[in-house]
Parts: C-alpha cells; sequence; structure tokens
C-alpha cells in the first residue's frame, strides 16, 4: 500500500468510529498483538527445536490443493507399477540369457 492509501483508510475509519472508538480499537489491537506475541515465545521455549523441524517436515507433505492430493495419490501406485515392471523385466533378460538347451 502506498502512504496516499493508508491515509485515505485511515480517514474514513476516523469518520465511520470516531476518534475515542478508533484510540480504544487500536489499543485492543495493540495488547492483542503483545499477548499473539508473548504466547508464541512461551510456546516455543517449552517445545524443543527437534519436534518444531519435524512438525514442519510433516506439514510440508500435506498437499495444498486438489492436484497435489491427486499428486500424492497416484505417486505410490505409480512406484508400484514401476518397481514390479522393473522386476519382470529383469527376469525376462536373466532367461533371455540363458541359452537354450541349456540349464543352470
Amino acid at each position: 500500500m502506498h502512504i496516499f492509501e493508508i491515509l485515505i483508510v485511515a480517514g474514513i475509519a476516523l469518520a465511520i468510529f470516531g476518534p475515542k472508538t478508533l484510540q480504544s480499537l487500536a489499543r485492543s489491537a495493540g495488547k492483542t498483538t503483545g499477548e499473539v506475541k508473548n504466547a508464541k515465545d512461551k510456546f516455543m521455549s517449552h517445545v524443543p527445536a527437534d519436534d518444531i523441524s519435524k512438525l514442519h517436515q510433516t506439514l510440508n507433505k500435506v498437499p495444498t490443493n486438489p492436484a497435489q492430493a491427486v499428486q500424492m495419490l497416484m505417486t505410490p501406485a505409480e512406484k508400484k507399477e514401476t518397481a514390479s515392471e522393473t522386476r519382470s523385466g529383469a527376469a525376462a533378460s536373466t532367461e533371455a540369457k540363458v541359452a537354450p538347451g541349456k540349464e543352470n
């Protein structure tokens, strides 16, 4: 936002709420912000950093849109299909290496 836009919004808020109410709202918002910061600091001091990093890694795996969810659901099946194709292909190539009429 540019400074001019901020001044316009502040002027409209002042006209709607009045100076006393606007001052009270600003004070309440400041107190709430301070309380949230204190709660966050208290939480961070009680939770070990390892737990936070594990939680962060877990949250990164959660899909945030339908396309990611579908991709996440399809990926394990594709890996299984690829692995089974690779195994069957390896068995076929082993059989092809044995000369006809000769057994191991």
